[in-house]
Protein backbone atom coordinates (compact mmCIF):
# COMPACT_ATOMS: atom_id res chain seq x y z
CA UNK A 1 0.00 0.00 0.00
CA UNK A 2 1.54 3.27 -1.07
CA UNK A 3 1.34 6.37 1.06
CA UNK A 4 0.57 9.77 -0.41
CA UNK A 5 3.48 11.86 -1.70
CA UNK A 6 5.44 13.69 0.95
CA UNK A 7 8.23 16.22 0.41
CA UNK A 8 11.56 14.50 1.10
CA UNK A 9 15.07 15.89 1.03
CA UNK A 10 17.73 13.45 -0.14
CA UNK A 11 21.47 13.80 -0.55
CA UNK A 12 22.54 11.62 -3.46
CA UNK A 13 26.07 11.76 -4.85
CA UNK A 14 26.72 14.94 -2.90
CA UNK A 15 23.72 16.81 -4.32
CA UNK A 16 20.54 17.79 -2.47
CA UNK A 17 17.28 16.70 -4.05
CA UNK A 18 13.81 17.72 -2.90
CA UNK A 19 11.24 15.20 -4.09
CA UNK A 20 7.54 14.74 -3.64
CA UNK A 21 7.19 10.95 -3.49
CA UNK A 22 5.46 8.45 -1.22
CA UNK A 23 7.80 7.65 1.67
CA UNK A 24 7.42 3.91 1.22
CA UNK A 25 8.65 4.02 -2.40
CA UNK A 26 11.77 1.85 -2.71
CA UNK A 27 14.91 3.98 -2.91
CA UNK A 28 15.87 2.15 -6.11
CA UNK A 29 12.77 3.41 -7.90
CA UNK A 30 13.48 7.00 -6.87
CA UNK A 31 17.14 6.72 -7.94
CA UNK A 32 16.30 5.28 -11.35
CA UNK A 33 12.98 6.95 -12.17
CA UNK A 34 13.14 10.35 -10.48
CA UNK A 35 16.89 11.02 -10.43
CA UNK A 36 17.68 9.11 -13.65
CA UNK A 37 20.62 7.23 -12.13
CA UNK A 38 21.05 3.90 -13.88
CA UNK A 39 23.97 2.43 -11.94
CA UNK A 40 21.84 0.55 -9.44
CA UNK A 41 19.87 -2.16 -11.23
CA UNK A 42 16.61 -3.90 -10.46
CA UNK A 43 17.45 -7.56 -10.01
CA UNK A 44 15.45 -9.64 -7.58
CA UNK A 45 13.51 -6.92 -5.75
CA UNK A 46 14.18 -8.78 -2.50
CA UNK A 47 17.57 -7.37 -1.50
CA UNK A 48 19.32 -10.66 -2.23
CA UNK A 49 21.15 -10.31 -5.55
CA UNK A 50 23.10 -7.08 -4.98
CA UNK A 51 22.39 -5.46 -8.36
CA UNK A 52 20.79 -2.46 -6.61
CA UNK A 53 23.63 -1.85 -4.12
CA UNK A 54 24.36 1.73 -3.08
CA UNK A 55 26.38 3.18 -0.24
CA UNK A 56 24.40 4.82 2.54
CA UNK A 57 26.65 6.72 4.92
CA UNK A 58 29.53 4.64 3.54
CA UNK A 59 27.91 1.22 4.07
CA UNK A 60 26.51 -1.15 1.45
CA UNK A 61 22.75 -1.22 1.27
CA UNK A 62 20.18 -2.81 -1.04
CA UNK A 63 18.18 0.07 -2.46
CA UNK A 64 15.32 -2.15 -3.69
CA UNK A 65 14.15 -2.88 -0.13
CA UNK A 66 14.82 0.45 1.58
CA UNK A 67 11.93 2.90 1.66
CA UNK A 68 13.03 6.32 0.47
CA UNK A 69 11.95 7.90 3.77
CA UNK A 70 14.66 5.77 5.43
CA UNK A 71 17.45 7.71 3.74
CA UNK A 72 16.22 11.25 4.38
CA UNK A 73 19.09 13.10 6.04
CA UNK A 74 21.63 10.44 5.09
CA UNK A 75 24.25 10.39 2.33
CA UNK A 76 23.59 8.05 -0.59
CA UNK A 77 26.24 7.27 -3.18
CA UNK A 78 25.50 5.42 -6.39
CA UNK A 79 27.87 4.12 -9.03
CA UNK A 80 27.55 7.48 -10.81
CA UNK A 81 28.74 9.27 -7.68
CA UNK A 82 32.09 7.49 -7.54
CA UNK A 83 33.74 9.11 -10.52
CA UNK A 84 33.11 10.69 -13.89
CA UNK A 85 33.66 9.49 -17.45
CA UNK A 86 36.74 11.70 -17.59
CA UNK A 87 38.06 10.64 -14.18
CA UNK A 88 36.90 7.20 -13.11
CA UNK A 89 37.10 6.09 -9.49
CA UNK A 90 40.10 3.78 -9.04
CA UNK A 91 37.81 0.80 -8.33
CA UNK A 92 35.89 1.42 -11.55
CA UNK A 93 39.18 1.62 -13.45
CA UNK A 94 40.45 -1.61 -11.86
CA UNK A 95 37.33 -3.46 -13.02
CA UNK A 96 37.85 -2.14 -16.55
CA UNK A 97 41.57 -2.96 -16.53
CA UNK A 98 40.90 -6.54 -15.40
CA UNK A 99 37.95 -6.96 -17.79
CA UNK A 100 35.86 -8.03 -14.81
CA UNK A 101 32.50 -8.04 -16.56
CA UNK A 102 30.63 -10.03 -19.12
CA UNK A 103 26.96 -9.10 -19.06
CA UNK A 104 27.67 -6.32 -16.53
CA UNK A 105 24.46 -6.70 -14.55
CA UNK A 106 26.23 -7.51 -11.27
CA UNK A 107 28.91 -4.90 -11.84
CA UNK A 108 27.18 -2.14 -9.88
CA UNK A 109 26.95 -4.33 -6.78
CA UNK A 110 30.47 -5.70 -7.16
CA UNK A 111 31.99 -2.22 -7.52
CA UNK A 112 29.98 -0.65 -4.71
CA UNK A 113 30.78 -3.58 -2.40
CA UNK A 114 34.47 -3.29 -3.30
CA UNK A 115 34.47 0.43 -2.48
CA UNK A 116 32.89 -0.29 0.92
CA UNK A 117 35.33 -3.14 1.57
CA UNK A 118 38.41 -1.04 0.77
CA UNK A 119 37.14 1.78 2.99
CA UNK A 120 37.09 -0.69 5.88
CA UNK A 121 40.06 -2.84 4.90
CA UNK A 122 42.55 -1.42 2.39
CA UNK A 123 44.55 -4.69 2.31
CA UNK A 124 41.95 -7.48 2.11
CA UNK A 125 42.84 -11.15 1.76
CA UNK A 126 41.22 -13.36 -0.87
CA UNK A 127 38.96 -14.75 1.85
CA UNK A 128 37.85 -11.32 2.98
CA UNK A 129 37.20 -10.26 -0.62
CA UNK A 130 35.14 -13.37 -1.28
CA UNK A 131 33.20 -12.77 1.91
CA UNK A 132 32.52 -9.11 1.05
CA UNK A 133 31.34 -9.99 -2.46
CA UNK A 134 29.49 -13.19 -1.60
CA UNK A 135 26.18 -11.35 -1.36
CA UNK A 136 26.37 -10.24 -5.01
CA UNK A 137 24.96 -12.69 -7.51
CA UNK A 138 26.96 -13.14 -10.72
CA UNK A 139 26.01 -15.81 -13.21
CA UNK A 140 28.53 -14.98 -15.94
CA UNK A 141 31.54 -16.54 -14.28
CA UNK A 142 33.93 -13.59 -14.14
CA UNK A 143 34.78 -14.37 -10.53
CA UNK A 144 38.54 -14.69 -11.16
CA UNK A 145 38.64 -11.35 -12.98
CA UNK A 146 36.56 -9.70 -10.24
CA UNK A 147 38.98 -10.98 -7.59
CA UNK A 148 41.91 -9.62 -9.61
CA UNK A 149 40.11 -6.28 -10.00
CA UNK A 150 39.66 -5.96 -6.23
CA UNK A 151 43.35 -6.72 -5.66
CA UNK A 152 44.30 -4.18 -8.34
CA UNK A 153 42.09 -1.56 -6.68
CA UNK A 154 43.67 -2.33 -3.28
CA UNK A 155 47.14 -1.88 -4.80
CA UNK A 156 46.06 1.41 -6.37
CA UNK A 157 44.67 2.58 -3.02
CA UNK A 158 47.97 1.74 -1.34
CA UNK A 159 49.88 3.67 -4.00
CA UNK A 160 47.59 6.69 -3.59
CA UNK A 161 47.99 6.59 0.20
CA UNK A 162 51.77 6.35 -0.19
CA UNK A 163 51.82 9.35 -2.55
CA UNK A 164 49.83 11.45 -0.09
CA UNK A 165 52.39 10.94 2.68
Amino acid sequence: MSTSPTPLSLTVNGRQHCLDVPGDTPLLFVLRNDLELNGPKYGCGLGQCGACTVLIDGKCARSCVIPVRGVAGRHVITLEGLGTRAALHFVQQAFIDEQAAQCGYCLNGMIMSTVALLQQNPHPTDGRIRDALSHNLCRCGTHVEILRAVHRAAQQLSAMQEESR
